[in-house]
């Protein structure tokens, strides 16, 4: 992988390896972005996110947000990381501050996007996350921006 690039897909073998990806992913994003992981349970979510964070200077723990839905985070910028897994609907969302989190200033981590699909930003960088085998986790990156277009390494 190139420094300036991100792979269209990769595949990682240890959770060492998924946080080493996140830490990464983390120098391409920007207060204003929106990432959206993908993925069944135990896919990586949560440990790439840990990559990010830990590369942005976050020195709490980075835990999932199941319960809380969001965890707002301070390193080098503000993060928001949100886990949506537990919604009933999109309506829930509006709750939550949603668009509040999108006002530009800060990172947004979204886990199980699925379920407020309909709220979801257009712009933004999508990871999906499955499994290959019981370690190998296939992570690929799409997108319909520009900024990541020119970033991911087709």
């Amino acid at each position: 992988m190139t420094s300036d690039k991100l792979p269209s897909q990769i595949t990682t073998s240890s959770p060492e390896e998924t946080q080493a990806l996140g830490r990464r992913l983390s120098a391409f994003l920007a207060p204003g972005d929106v990432a959206c992981f993908w993925g069944d349970l135990g896919a990586g979510k949560t440990c790439l996110i840990q990559g990010i964070c830990g590369a942005l200077g976050v020195n709490e723990p980075v835990v999932s947000p199941s319960f809380t839905l969001v965890n707002e985070y301070s390193g080098q910028v503000k993060v928001a990381h949100l886990d949506f897994y537990r919604l009933r609907d999109a309506a829930e969302v509006e709750q939550l501050g949603f668009d509040e989190l999108l006002d530009g200033s800060r990172i947004v981590l979204i886990e199980w996007p699925e379920r407020v699909k309909s709220r979801l930003p257009s712009e933004r960088l999508d990871v999906h996350m499955a499994w290959d085998s019981d370690l190998k986790r296939n992570i690929m990156f799409k997108s319909n921006m520009m900024k990541w277009q020119q970033l991911i390494d087709k």
